[in-house]
């Protein structure tokens, strides 16, 4: 029995397929738009192993997921929207006012004709809360425009959640030469979207840094010649004044030097703190210190490093285009963004956690926030260990659903891998995956059907 299925992200989203199947059919044109249309371009929907999707039907983008749709500007569009799954969808392209009606019911449709007045790369989703995030957008290409090549052209801001230094283990407490440098970086943000980030070492979170109680740690802050603020850095192991920022304040083209012992082990954040301190985090100036105990923690297959933060722009999630900070939404703690690893899809696309089954995981988790507190969960799986507020010498709870990780704190979860299958990360306030904040984690394996087996019906 096929058991390798795609695990919900919320059993809500599904809730349209309880309601009576209405085969309807309507037609919308947007006001001013010809019915006859120069371009008919037809989505069926659908839900699998990977999600949900729309999925291409006849013509050059026929059998696709989530095709890439292009056309030429200024062309009359007719878009049909197939339900192939029964379960409540629509299909919305915001830039252009467009939009279906919802349809629920195997074989419902809606058609909706607009005009495609902007040349661009523009997206298109499922509106249905959950939906988009689930796995429903795709992009609509309009015009002979070189927006794919400026999108691949845009830095990857986000760290790869593999990329952190090896465990120490059992050694003796030694120095430890640590340089930074602080860089401020235009970065895609979302697909189409850009920001000028800022950040330690060029990529958010900063690199993660590993010593083990007992070290001494000889830092230099550098600040590239091209930034336009002061920067500094808050290491929240540091025993004394700002953490070390009282002295790590560093101009564009200076550095800066401090010499620390780590003497208390655990997970800490640090960020900078340059007033305004909230500005500086909220644009992507965090990261996390390991100071392992003497003897190291428990050794496991996988570790990685995840953190979650929050971007404060003047338009609206979604919108394309360059970004810019908006101060007024930071003081009323109203992102628009919320991320793992700095951007939108850096660990759905960019750089998903991979492992197999039988081997265990452990994520050091950590919220540069500014405001929000997360409540950190991977849907599918349960927390065998959870090392509350990133200490490491007390017992670690066992068997934990979900964890409270407030801004500026950390935690470190440990977790066998028992079934193959898509696990999601999230925040559990999780209207915040409409806004940006999902993670993959991608186990490989054989089925397990003593463990979990979906039924024939």
């Amino acid at each position: 029995m096929k058991t390798r299925r795609w695990i919900s992200l919320l059993g809500v989203l599904l809730l349209g397929t309880a309601l009576s199947a209405a085969h309807a059919s309507q037609t919308n044109i947007a006001e001013g738009v010809s019915s006859r249309p120069d371009v008919s371009i037809t989505l069926k929907t659908g839900i699998g192993e990977e999600g949900m999707y729309f999925k291409g039907v006849g013509g050059t983008i026929d059998g696709q997921i989530n095709p890439k749709i292009k056309i030429p500007k200024d062309a009359v569009v007719q878009l049909t929207l197939i339900n192939g799954d029964g379960a409540l969808h629509d299909v919305a392209i915001p830039a252009f006012s467009a939009k279906s009606d919802e349809v629920v019911g195997r074989d419902s449709s809606s058609v909706f004709v607009f005009r495609a007045s902007e040349s661009g790369q523009f997206a298109y989703f499922c509106s249905i809360p959950g939906h988009r995030a689930a796995g429903m957008e795709g992009k609509l290409i309009v015009g002979e425009s070189d927006t794919d090549a400026q999108a691949d052209s845009l830095a990857d801001i986000s760290r790869d959640p593999a990329d952190l230094p090896a465990p120490i283990g059992d050694r003796e407490p030694k120095t430890i030469r640590v340089d930074m440098e602080t860089v401020e970086k235009q970065a895609r943000l979302a697909d189409g979207t850009s920001y000028r980030y800022w950040t330690f070492d060029g990529q958010v979170p900063g690199p993660m840094l590993r010593v083990r109680e007992g070290d001494t740690v000889d830092l230099t802050l550098r600040n590239a010649e091209d930034s336009t603020m002061i920067h500094s850095v808050d290491f929240h192991a540091v025993t004394g004044p700002g953490g070390g920022a009282s002295v790590l304040q560093v101009p564009p083209g200076g550095q800066k030097s401090l010499s620390f012992k780590a003497i208390k082990p655990g997970l800490y954040v640090y960020h900078c703190a340059t007033p305004m301190v909230a500005h500086h985090i909220a644009n992507g100036m965090y990261g996390m210190i390991l100071v392992e105990p003497e003897g190291g923690l428990p050794p496991v297959d996988h570790e990685f490093y995840v953190m979650q933060g929050e971007i404060y722009t003047t338009q609206a999630y979604g919108q394309h285009g360059e970004q810019s900070f908006d101060v007024r939404k930071l003081l009323d703690e109203k992102p628009e963004y919320y991320v793992f690893n700095g951007a939108v899809g850096a660990l759905t696309e960019q750089h998903p956690l991979k492992a197999k089954v039988g081997e265990s995981v452990r994520i050091f988790f950590g919220v540069g926030g500014p405001n929000a507190t997360s409540s950190f969960h991977v849907i599918g799986e349960m927390f065998d260990k959870a090392y509350a507020w990133g200490g490491t010498t007390s017992a670690p709870a066992e068997h934990i659903q979900t964890i409270s990780v407030p801004p500026g704190g950390a935690t470190i979860v440990d977790f066998e891998l028992e079934v193959p299958g898509k696990y999601v990360l999230v925040d559990h306030a999780l209207s915040r995956m409409e806004r940006g904040l999902a993670g993959f984690l991608q186990v490989k394996g054989e089925d397990v059907p003593e463990i979990y087996a979906p039924g024939e019906g």
